[in-house]
């Protein structure tokens, strides 16, 4: 496999309603998608990135189903429990945010909007190919970064799991979580996807991945 990367950030500044200002949303309607980066009933976020909800009651009783799209323009979807009069933030990264719905009438003020967390695209890597991996991280600017891998598949053809529901591990080379310069790592085997997630700041990581060879004969 030749070398391939994937970057995460920069990301805009962080704002609690850039994707709905503060609101009391009911199960009939739903939020209204009407924050600074609303167009049309359509939020569109500067890279796709978290969604972040703000909560002035306990909405833990409630789940908030999130709609929109992902890097690739594909739909996507998931659905989160209310937070108890704080914050949570969806799993997924939205490029666009198409709809918001609630199961039941909200018990105060909501607003949605961005945190200061994303993730790269996810890599797939090549499992008919030898399955060492090398691995190198580059920073710009000033980042808080961990990479991740998986064995769980959306796609799987016998075993699919939900993209919401994937279970993404932190490296096991701790020089590689909660990162905050360049560093290489290396896998001795080939998860089925990578990706890297930056935790924290306002620069950008590109990593670069290469398997070592095609599969032998």
């Amino acid at each position: 496999m030749r070398t391939t990367a994937i970057t995460v950030g920069p990301l805009a500044s962080a704002s609690a309603n850039n994707i709905c200002l503060s609101q009391t949303p009911t199960a009939a309607a739903g939020f209204t998608i009407n924050g600074a980066l609303a167009s049309g009933g359509v939020a569109t976020l500067d890279t796709p990135r978290r969604v972040l909800f703000t909560t002035g009651a306990d909405e833990s009783a409630k789940t908030i189903t999130v709609t929109g799209t992902n890097w690739s323009g594909q739909p996507i979807s998931e659905t989160l429990t209310g937070p108890n009069a704080t914050t949570g933030y969806t799993v997924l990264d939205y490029a666009t945010v198409t709809k918001i719905g609630i199961s039941s009438n909200a018990a105060g003020a909501i607003t949605v909007g961005t945190n200061g967390i994303a993730s790269s695209p996810w890599l797939r890597l090549d499992e008919w190919a030898l399955p060492q991996v090398a691995i190198q991280a580059d920073v710009t600017g000033t980042v808080n970064y961990t990479l991740q891998q998986t064995l769980d598949n959306p796609n799987d053809q016998t075993n699919p799991v939900a993209a919401a529901s994937v279970a993404w591990i932190n490296s096991s080379d701790v020089n590689v979580v909660s990162a905050t310069t360049n560093q290489q790592s290396n896998y001795a085997y080939a998860p089925v996807y990578v990706r890297v997630l930056l935790n924290s700041g306002t620069g950008s990581v590109t990593a670069r991945y290469t398997q070592s060879g095609v599969v032998p004969y």
